[in-house]
């Protein structure tokens, strides 16, 4: 997953770009029944709708990667007939035109996600004609690959807040009926998925908007995929582990300290992947023994693997962006002090050699400066242009 080819199909959700071709969905009630159908050609809704469900198509495709958007790969069984990716495929093709996969779609979310209130479903087909580009990102006028896919959004109904309003009906100020609005979708998935400018049937995209708490069920029950930790949630079981064996009172302060010492490992390497030495270390540097280090550290490393996957995550993906934001500002500041002495000593060089003229140009105009005699006094040249910048003392 590359956050290039998302921000490519996020940036084509405009009014002048946008190629999405159908929307269906429904809305469901708090019993689980479905009350309203949605059947509409995209192209054809008026400005205010046709904005309104483009800004919530547009929210599933997050570029915070590993934590809004997980990559998730379908296990070979679902590849088979009667798996999920081939369900999937089906409703691709049909072009959301077939009513039986729809409403067998919307029957088995119905049955399988979790929620209490009101929701909506909404499904968008789109075709995207993928141009070719070259190695310096601009596009020739050919085309590529048609890359077509649907996105799945599903947004909770929100009751609005009570107020006060003109009563058209009684002429009068009054209570306000509170209405049903829907919200920013909470989870939802791209399928297939976009990889490197291209399509892929073996991965789906799945949203969540708490990055700490996604739909386990849109992963293992919707989309027939394995469980995937965001990045989130990898901090946490960290936390999970240093919480069995420190006392409740300093497990706050002993996390900071070890978020802090995995952000100056990954401010000094930002391409590092995580492994089980440096999280030993920076639990050790806590004052916790090195047997439990070396056990958590084990254990971390273990549970945050995913079989899928033959990597681990960078580190500067699992560090607060708290932590790494105090490191990243405490090493400029250490760096801006270096700076400011380098500075200095290039001050007092130049004050102990004296004279009473010093120029500093830079190295392309050095050869071109040379002594000129004009009407009997001798001057130093310095050839400027337009766009020379000049500052005297």
């Amino acid at each position: 997953m590359d956050k290039k080819s998302i921000g490519e199909l996020r940036r084509r959700l405009k009014k002048d770009t946008c190629t999405i071709t159908k929307m269906c969905g429904c809305y469901v009630n708090d019993k689980k029944e479905k009350t309203v159908l949605i059947d509409e050609n995209f192209l054809n809704l008026e400005d205010e709708e046709y904005f309104k469900y483009m800004e919530l198509a547009k929210k599933v495709l997050s570029t915070n990667l590993g934590n809004n958007l997980l990559e998730l790969n379908f296990p070979l069984e679902e590849e088979q007939p009667g798996g999920h990716q081939q369900f999937l495929m089906g409703l691709k093709k049909s072009g959301l035109k077939d009513e039986g996969l729809l409403n067998t779609f919307y029957d088995m979310i119905i049955e399988k996600y979790d929620s209490l209130g009101n929701y909506l479903i909404l499904i968008f087909h789109d075709v995207y004609d993928v141009m070719t580009k070259t190695s310096d990102n601009n596009k020739l006028d050919e085309s590529e690959e048609i890359y077509e896919y649907v996105i799945c959004a599903i947004c909770p109904m929100i009751l609005s807040k009570p107020g006060l309003g003109y009563k058209k009906e009684d002429d009068r100020i009054g209570t306000l009926n509170r209405e049903w609005m829907v919200g920013m979708p909470e989870t939802g998935f791209i399928f297939p998925a976009f990889n490197e400018r291209s399509s892929d049937i073996h991965c789906v995209h799945m949203y969540s908007a708490d990055s700490q708490n996604p739909h386990k069920e849109m992963i293992e029950d919707i989309l027939g995929c394995r469980e995937k930790l965001t990045f989130a949630q990898k901090q946490d079981v960290l936390t999970e582990m240093v919480q069995e064996v420190v006392a409740e009172d300093d497990l706050k302060e002993i996390m900071q300290s070890v978020h802090i010492e995995l952000a100056q490992k990954s401010d000094m390497e930002p391409e590092m992947q995580v492994n089980q030495a440096q999280i030993a270390e920076a639990l050790e540097s806590t004052g916790i023994s090195e047997d439990k280090a070396e056990r958590i550290g084990s254990e971390y490393i273990s549970t945050i693997s995913n079989p899928t996957e033959e990597e681990l995550p960078l580190l500067s993906d699992l560090i607060p962006s708290k932590a790494a934001k105090a490191v990243k500002d405490q090493n400029e500041k250490i760096l801006l002090k270096e700076e400011i002495k380098e500075l200095n000593r290039k001050i007092s060089e130049i004050s102990e050699t004296g004279g009473d003229i010093i120029i500093k140009v830079n190295e392309e105009k050095k050869d071109r400066i040379h002594r000129e005699t004009i009407q009997g006094e001798t001057y130093l040249v310095i050839p400027v242009s337009d766009d020379d910048e000049i500052k005297i003392n």
